[in-house]
């Protein structure tokens, strides 16, 4: 076994027990010491808020991790399907420690948190990363894909708002709301255009033979299943997002006619 493998290895599984230490026992102790209100939640509440301080830190670690492949790893970017994908593997090691993890606590606390969404999701990607792991191609596909994470921190830190009970037109929320529209667009829905249009240029072309027929349609049934999912959520935050705007110039219009009325 070389030390490439040894390293991914070690990544996922290392990722996998730091994920569930997060979960249980970790996320108790910090949340109550940042946040007062974590102490008030029910058990229900709790369960979610934990899992979604982990689903946080997982984004922000290979998110910013997939972020400098995405711009400076010289060989995924000069050869996207064939290129050495050493540190990509190890990103993609560490999702997949991440995404086992919470499916275990999914399937555990189906009751409070179970998700089939979630379910389709994961298992989805999780099958897509096996090939990059294991036959050591479309790096920087693999990569590209995780770039999507980046717009989690913004969904999570709504719910914490929500659980919380901060008022929705709260400075903060606003913010928030937007910048998760914008980045979840970003960074799920502009990317499928070009994503799609690479597929397109290099079908047919000695590369993409090379994959094999297993690895070519995996490899777009995959993608497609999770942008599905992707646009479903789009169209759920821009409801919302169009839903929480249209109640502040609604506010904002009561407040001028009162103000009209007292001149």
């Amino acid at each position: 076994m070389d030390t490439n493998t040894i390293l991914v290895i070690s990544a996922g599984f290392t990722s996998f027990f730091t994920f569930q230490l997060l979960f249980h026992f970790v996320s108790y102790w910090f949340s109550a010491k940042v946040s007062p209100g974590f102490n008030n939640l029910n058990f229900e509440k709790k369960i979610e808020w934990n899992s979604r301080v982990v689903s946080t830190c997982h984004s922000l670690v290979v998110g910013v991790i997939g972020l400098y492949i995405f711009l400076f790893d010289e060989a995924t970017i000069a050869d996207p399907l064939w290129g050495d994908p050493s540190l990509v593997k190890v990103n993609i090691a560490i999702a997949s420690g991440y995404l086992i993890s919470d499916l275990l606590i999914l399937i555990w606390y189906w009751k409070v948190i179970g998700d089939k969404y979630f379910i389709i999701h994961h298992c989805t990607a999780l099958y897509a990363y096996y090939f990059v792991l294991k036959d050591g191609v479309l790096g920087y596909i693999g990569n590209f894909r995780l770039l999507a994470e980046l717009s989690s921190p913004f969904v999570n830190q709504r719910w914490f708002f929500e659980a919380l009970k901060y008022p929705k037109f709260s400075k903060a929320n606003v913010i928030n709301g937007i910048l998760m529209t914008v980045v979840f667009f970003i960074v799920r829905i502009a990317s499928i255009p070009p994503f799609y249009g690479y597929i397109y240029s290099v079908l047919g072309t000695e590369a993409y033979l090379r994959l094999g027929f297993l690895i070519q349609c995996s490899w777009i049934s995959t993608c497609v299943v999770l942008d599905v999912m992707n646009v479903m959520w789009m169209i759920k935050i821009s409801k919302g997002c169009i839903k929480v705007i249209s109640l502040i110039r609604q506010e904002k219009a009561k407040k001028s006619l009162q103000n009209g009325k007292l001149d």
